[in-house]
């Protein structure tokens, strides 16, 4: 986005917050969807219903010290692009953003049907991490982890921004957002712990076969497991047997070379 340059004047500035301050709470809407951003101007909102996901790779600052900075550059390339193409593949993600080593999408949740949807992305994202860490194991690097966290409820939908500048963005304020940050930040942060964490609100709206997938954690009021796709699963598992079985083949016939 261009820049529109214009001279700060601080009582223009103390104006534009007074008008802030002092607008009505009742500009904030409340709506069972979310609406398309255009409909917001700077003196309204909305609260929705809905959903968010973060997901971010486990013990980045230790990954600078293990990987030169273009390997490290290519490894937060596949996790970020890969991830982001999951999530705009669901037409409920209505928002992504990508901030440092962390991705997160709001969704669009406004039925039961569409929390499962989200939390098949998960298991996708999930799986799709355990073939970068295979393809990274390939070629010699140590693999990688991440921690991905959900959460269901109401948030307020605002624009930010600085009026007349063309500077602005879509502001999600409430507790899903930091539940979800805050339970991505628990998921497989220790050994044995597991990748995904749920709040207990998108838990008892998913459906009972995913319900099982998930155990409830005794001390942070949610559940959590290492969901997966299969069909992705089944694709490593296939391609580690190939490659073990080419690997055993060169060593057979390096063994009859000497």
């Amino acid at each position: 986005m261009e820049t529109k340059y214009k001279n700060f004047n601080y009582k223009e500035s103390f104006k534009r917050i007074d008008e802030i301050l002092d607008g009505s709470d009742k500009s904030f809407e409340e709506l069972k969807a979310i609406p398309s951003r255009n409909n917001l101007t700077y003196s309204n909102g909305y609260y929705v219903t809905s959903s968010a996901i973060f997901v971010t790779l486990r013990d980045s600052a230790a990954l600078s010290s293990k990987f030169p900075l273009p390997t490290l550059a290519k490894i937060y390339r596949c996790f970020i692009s890969e991830t982001v193409a999951i999530l705009n593949s669901n037409d409920k993600c209505v928002d992504i953003r990508i901030t440092g080593d962390c991705v997160s999408g709001i969704y669009d949740t406004p039925h039961k049907t569409d929390i499962d949807t989200m939390f098949s992305d998960a298991a996708r994202i999930n799986s799709l991490i355990k073939t970068l860490s295979f393809k990274l194991e390939e070629r010699g690097m140590q693999n990688v982890t991440i921690g991905i966290g959900i959460d269901y409820g109401r948030s307020l939908m605002v624009k930010a921004g600085y009026s007349g500048s063309g500077i602005s963005d879509v502001l999600w304020i409430g507790g899903v957002i930091n539940r979800a940050s805050q339970l991505c930040r628990y998921a497989n942060k220790h050994k044995g712990i597991e990748s995904t964490f749920v709040s207990y609100k998108t838990f008892i709206n998913l459906s009972d076969y995913n319900k099982k997938l998930l155990k409830k954690h005794s001390v942070h009021n949610c559940y959590y497991g290492d969901v997966i796709n299969v069909t992705m699963d089944e694709w490593n598992e296939r391609q580690s047997a190939k490659n073990k079985s080419t690997r055993k083949s060169k060593i057979t016939k390096d063994n009859k070379l000497r």
